[in-house]
Parts: C-alpha cells; sequence; structure tokens
C-alpha cells in the first residue's frame, strides 16, 4: 500500500509517532538515531495527516517486554478508542523486541482499521499479506535481540574464563594497562587491608574488628565514585560493610571470581520482571579462577574466614558454637543441649545487676515442645573458669610472653598507620602548595581557595602527627623469671580483676574449647559439662545445681564438711577455732565464731555437740563433777583409773560422760569414799581459794 491509497477515514485520524531508544547510554550517545525517529513527524504530515502526535516517554527503556513502558500503554490506550490512524516508526524493532506485545499491537490495529507505518512503508494488519509480513519483521527482531544477548554474554563468559574481563574489582586492586590485576601501589591501602585480616585471625569476630579500628581511630580508603575503574579514594572511618565486603570477597585470596550472583524473574501484574543481586552458592559460580593474581591471604585461610563467619551468625541456623559477643555470660553461644542437641540462649534476669541463665527453650519456641534445661550462669561459669585456668597454667609463663609480644605488635601496627597517614598528609600539603604557587597572585578568587586548601591540608597534618606524639609508646622493661612465675601462680587475681575485660575471656575460652555439650542429673541435682578441647580432648566436670531461691553466698565444701563432722563431738566455739585455724571464711567472707557456727548449724540442720543439749545424755566432766559434789579431778581419777568411761574427739579435747555411767555402783562406792575421808573433805575448801581457771583439757 501506498500514501496514495491510504482512505479519508484514517487521514482525518490522529497519527502517533513512536520514539524509543534502549539505553540511557544510546539517548546520549547516538544522538542521530533520535533525529530520524522525530522527522518521521514530517512524514506524517507529507502522508496527509493533520494531527500528528509524538511519544517518546520510553526513550532510556528497552522493549524485552521485562520493563515497563508508559509510552507504549498510552499508544495501546489511543488504539483501543479508535483514534489513532496510523503508527509510525523508523523499525520494527522500536514497537516492541517480544511477540506477545507486537502481535497484541497488531491486532488492535486490525480491529480499528489503524495502519503501521515504517520505513519501507505502509501495511495494513487487516490484510493477511500484510499482516503475514508485519509478523514475520515482529519475529525476526525478537530473533535478533535474544542472539544479540546471547552473543554478548557468550563472549563475556569467553572472556572472564581467561580472566581478561575488566569487572569492577573491590579496594586494594586496580586494572592495569596490560590488562593484569594488581594491587594497589599505595602502601597506606595495603596496609589497611592487611590490618583487617591480622585483627580478625586474632579477634576471630568481624564485629570485634569493626571495634577495634574505630578505638584506634584507623581509616579505610573507600573510592569516591565506585561507578568508574581507577576512581580516586578517600579516606574515612571504617563501617561494619567494609569489614565484611574484605572478609568475604575471594579477589583477596588471589581468586577471580564472575558470575557469584543471579537473576530471578517472575510475573508480577502480567508483566515480566527481573531482579538481580540474588548471591549464588560459590559452587555455582560461573567463572572461579584460583591463583590468578596475587592476594593478601591464602585461599586456605580465606575458606577458614568464611567458616568462622558463618559460625558467627547467631541469626542463622548455624547449629555450632558462636564467637564471644561480651556481656557477662562466660559460656555464651559455647553450650549444646545434651538431650535435643540444640544451642544454649543466654537471658538476664531479676533485679539490676541483672544475672545471666542459660536455658534451652527453643524446642518449645518453633514446636511447643516441654523445655529441655535451664540454669544460672554463675555455676558452670565458675566450673569452666577453673578447668581453664588450670589447663594454661603450665604455659602460662610462655602465655605472658605471648602478650608482650602481641601487645609490641599492635602497637607497631598503630604507629605504622598512623605513619602512613602522615605521609599521605605530607603529600597532600606538598600538592596544596605546588597548586598554590602555580596560580596568579593576581587572580585572587582562584589564590584564594588554594590558600584555603593547603591550611587544611596542613592542619589536617599537625593532627596526625599530635595523635602520633600522644600514642608514642614507652619501653617496656620484659620482666624476669621470677615475676613471670610470680605471674603463673596469679592467675585467678589476674582474671578475677576488674579491668578484665569479659570479652577477652570469652575468646581466652573460645581459643581453648570448642563446644561444651550440658545436661542436668536431676537424680543428683548435679550439672553435666562434658567440654570439648580445641585439640580433640574430651573431659567431663560436674558441680552441684543450686535448689531455687538459694544464694550464692554459702560457705565452702570443705568448711561444710569440717562442720559436719566436728559438730556433734565439738562445741561451736572449738569448731569455729579450727574453721579459722584452716583458713575457712563465711559466705560474707568473714571469720567463723561461736554464734555464726551456730547459726550455720540450724540453717543446715546439722545436730548439735551432745553436751551441749539440754535433754542429751552425755556431761562434761565439769558438769559430771557438779552433779556428784566432787572436785573434778576426783573426775579425771576416776577416768584414769578406768572405773569412770569416758571419751574424747581428739586429744586435749573435752570429756564426754554418759550419764548413766555415773550411777554405777563402783563409782558411787568411790565418790562416797573420796567424801568420808578427811582429806577429801578439806580438799573443797581449798579449791574455793584457787583461781577460776581450769587445766588444758577442763575448758568447756
Amino acid at each position: 500500500m501506498n500514501r496514495a491509497e491510504l482512505p479519508e477515514s484514517v487521514l482525518q485520524r490522529r497519527a502517533i509517532v513512536y520514539v524509543r531508544q534502549s539505553t540511557v547510554a544510546q539517548v546520549q550517545d547516538n544522538m542521530e538515531s533520535q533525529r530520524r525517529q522525530y522527522a518521521l513527524a514530517d512524514l506524517a504530515r507529507d502522508y496527509g495527516f493533520r494531527d500528528v502526535v509524538t511519544i517518546d516517554d520510553d526513550l532510556g527503556r528497552s522493549a524485552s517486554g521485562l520493563t515497563a513502558r508508559p509510552g507504549f500503554e498510552a499508544l495501546v490506550a489511543q488504539l483501543c478508542q479508535g483514534r489513532v490512524g496510523a503508527v509510525f516508526c523508523l523499525e520494527a524493532s522500536r514497537l516492541a523486541r517480544n511477540g506477545r506485545e507486537w502481535h497484541h499491537l497488531l491486532e488492535l490495529c486490525g480491529l480499528v482499521d489503524a495502519r503501521v507505518v515504517d520505513g519501507d512503508g505502509v501495511y495494513d494488519p487487516s490484510v493477511p499479506n500484510d499482516r503475514l509480513l508485519l509478523g514475520l519483521k515482529g519475529t525476526i527482531s525478537e530473533f535478533e535481540l535474544t542472539l544479540m544477548r546471547r552473543r554478548l554474554v557468550e563472549g563475556a563468559q569467553a572472556k572472564a574464563r581467561r580472566g581478561e574481563l575488566h569487572i569492577p574489582v573491590p579496594v586494594g586492586y586496580l586494572w592495569s594497562h596490560d590488562t593484569a590485576l594488581e594491587m594497589d601501589p599505595d602502601r597506606r591501602v595495603q596496609e589497611a587491608i592487611r590490618t583487617v585480616f591480622r585483627l580478625f585471625g586474632r579477634l576471630e569476630s568481624a564485629r570485634q574488628v569493626h571495634l577495634h579500628m574505630c578505638r584506634e581511630r584507623n581509616l579505610f580508603p573507600r573510592p569516591s565514585d565506585g561507578k568508574r575503574l581507577g576512581a580516586p579514594r578517600c579516606w574515612t572511618p571504617p563501617t561494619y560493610r567494609n569489614i565484611i565486603s574484605v572478609l568475604e570477597n575471594p579477589f583477596y585470596a588471589g581468586v577471580y571470581a564472575y558470575g557469584k550472583s543471579a537473576q530471578h524473574t517472575q510475573l508480577v501484574e502480567g508483566r515480566l520482571a527481573k531482579s538481580y543481586g540474588h548471591p549464588r552458592p560459590m559452587q555455582q559460580w560461573t567463572v572461579l579462577l584460583r591463583d590468578h593474581h596475587a592476594g593478601y591471604v591464602s585461599w586456605e585461610e580465606f575458606e577458614h574466614n568464611q567458616d568462622l563467619l558463618r559460625r558467627n551468625a547467631h541469626r542463622r541456623p548455624a547449629g555450632s558454637a558462636k564467637a564471644a559477643r561480651g556481656g557477662k555470660a562466660l559460656l555464651s553461644g559455647l553450650l549444646r543441649c545434651r538431650r535435643c542437641g540444640r544451642m544454649l540462649f543466654v537471658a538476664y534476669t531479676g533485679r539490676l545487676p541483672r544475672r545471666a541463665r542459660y536455658l534451652c527453650h527453643q524446642g518449645h519456641e518453633a514446636h511447643g515442645t516441654a523445655p529441655c534445661i535451664s540454669f544460672g550462669a554463675s555455676r558452670p561459669d565458675d566450673l569452666i573458669t577453673a578447668e581453664v585456668l588450670r589447663a594454661v597454667s603450665p604455659v602460662a609463663v610462655e602465655a605472658a610472653i605471648a602478650a608482650m609480644d602481641l601487645a609490641q605488635q599492635q602497637q607497631a601496627e598503630r604507629r605504622r598507620a598512623l605513619e602512613l597517614e602522615r605521609e599521605q598528609a605530607h603529600y597532600e600539603v606538598r600538592l596544596a602548595q605546588r597548586r598554590y604557587e602555580a596560580v596568579d597572585p593576581d587572580n585572587r578568587l582562584v589564590a584564594a581557595e588554594l590558600e584555603a586548601r593547603w591550611n587544611a591540608a596542613l592542619t589536617q597534618l599537625r593532627a596526625c602527627e599530635q595523635r602520633i606524639s600522644e600514642g608514642e609508646p614507652t619501653p617496656a622493661a620484659v620482666p624476669d623469671r621470677e615475676v613471670l612465675l610470680r605471674l603463673a601462680g596469679d592467675l585467678r587475681v589476674a582474671w578475677d580483676a576488674p579491668g578484665t575485660d569479659s570479652a577477652l575471656k570469652q575468646r581466652l575460652v573460645r581459643t581453648l574449647i570448642e563446644e561444651i555439650v550440658v545436661d542436668v542429673d536431676d537424680t543428683r541435682r548435679e550439672l553435666v559439662l562434658l567440654i570439648h578441647w580445641r585439640g580433640g580432648q574430651h573431659s567431663e566436670v560436674r558441680g552441684r545445681k543450686p535448689a531455687t531461691g538459694e544464694h550464692r553466698r554459702r560457705a565452702s565444701a570443705d568448711a561444710d564438711a569440717l562442720i559436719r563432722a566436728m559438730a556433734g563431738e565439738q562445741s561451736d566455739a572449738a569448731i569455729a577455732v579450727r574453721l579459722n585455724q584452716e583458713g575457712h571464711r563465711t559466705g560474707q567472707g568473714l571469720e567463723w565464731t561461736e554464734c555464726r557456727v551456730a547459726a550455720y548449724r540450724r540453717t543446715a540442720r546439722i545436730p548439735a555437740y551432745a553436751p551441749a543439749r539440754d535433754d542429751s545424755d552425755w556431761l562434761t566432766m565439769r558438769d559430771a563433777a557438779a552433779a556428784l559434789g566432787v572436785p573434778d579431778q576426783v573426775i579425771r581419777k576416776l577416768i584414769q583409773c578406768g572405773l569412770l568411761p569416758a571419751k574424747q574427739v581428739m586429744p586435749d579435747a573435752p570429756w564426754q560422760i554418759r550419764v548413766e555411767d555415773l550411777r554405777t555402783p563402783h563409782v558411787l562406792e568411790a565418790v562416797q569414799k573420796r567424801r568420808t575421808s578427811p582429806r577429801g573433805a578439806r580438799k573443797p575448801r581449798r579449791r574455793a581459794k584457787r583461781p577460776t581457771t581450769t587445766r588444758r583439757g577442763n575448758a568447756q
């Protein structure tokens, strides 16, 4: 069909010129295509159309059917209203690149008797021959798009398999002119990357690395323009994202990786939509070339770091021990329930300061089952602390020397970072000075700005030098052997010192222990802790689980055993003397007295010393003498002669005499003879004048 054959009914309607380019880059660079498409409006007027409308809302949008095109939707809406007489386009691919939209457009044009006009001529979709020709053009356009995309993707993949595709690389690497990937020549950038890996190897936690770098006021490089390769860098305080991006990126292990993420396509409101950036497992990456370039760490160290990061993810079902996160609970993230196999959680309950408590309730929350076990954190923490200190005591001296070396290494790393920062500041000062000296002095608008930049660089240099002077380490003298041996014997004191950080204790425990399997022995009311040490050894410790409401300020187990052993044989005063001699203290840390021993016995329901009870069948030597009305030495002589049975718990302990033994005939006869003898009758009067002090062994 030619322009002379267009009916008047078509020319009286509106002609639409559809303008589209696929990408933003084409819109900005390919201006000739835009001019040719906008020139179709003049062609429509030449055909005889008086009402010509240009739709260019879809510039920079693809016609593949995966993106919304408001201009195309407006075109379809006007076709349905019957207002359009012809649709002008430079070529069929401008209207649609997929068969569904293309054939839908042709069907609408055929229903409303509209024409499709391109650079080759005029087509009537209601005519079978024209409909067939337009259908072939749409199919070829769709096939052409698929073929071009496939060629581009396969070409990029082939280049990536050789490790030559210039993909964006992380901070610390640059693409050189000979298509080689190399480390950033800036030594300050290299030192910042290596610091992250060194700290993670020591702290085993990305969060702790971030906090440490913030405390030390270390700066981290980042591109000022992340969209351009080789963009200048700016130095800012590190963020947690910076630390994670370094630790999780395989490029730092000398690996060239391509195709780490995938795209997902889904139907949303009748239209296909693509989403990008979905991570893929390492086994499904398109390209993974080891030893492609120089790495900051080895591949084995990279895999070890990934394993640590997975284990440290508390919000993921890792099912293994977690890294130290601070807090009062020493064993947080280390305990595994022996009954269900899940990791125990920590809860802080009670009044301030809140007490930590370990509990296994994940099964109860997820499946409604009964909670497994729960117990306070103080006793298992003390048990594990004792085991850890016992394990490290033989190598305490070596640990002290290693700690000194580590402290000196940290100080050297910090000073090295400051020196590199000062060197960078010196360069910025010299650069600002050269720029200021190169400008015309009469051009004050430029000179004033360059002078301000020079002053800012000088201020930054002075601040850096001040930080170096403030952080100047004092030369530490190496302690002698006696000091180190004394330190090895005071591990418990160092552990309980107020200045010892909880996170440091947790890291020490995790250095030695892989995990702890815990259970509660309900019959014996004991905590059973099965320790899995790092070296592959296993050991079991048990501890008493306190009853509900039982506080921790109790006497030691040794003091309790001593009180129970002596309670029925000696008085409370004698027990208190013995406890103080052996160095035992009460639960409040006080010395023992007769009243405190008595109070402890009543609380623990321990029977008292037999002669101290009012209803007792036993008497002391003084009570027996008073009952018979004779002096104390008479009772002693009867005991020594074997006439009166008596017993002592230990030498010099009070004598204990049974009441019924005083009423035996031979004892009463001996006492009666003593009374009737003249010597025995005068003796009580002489004793009445003597002091009231008694000989050793008779006091009660």
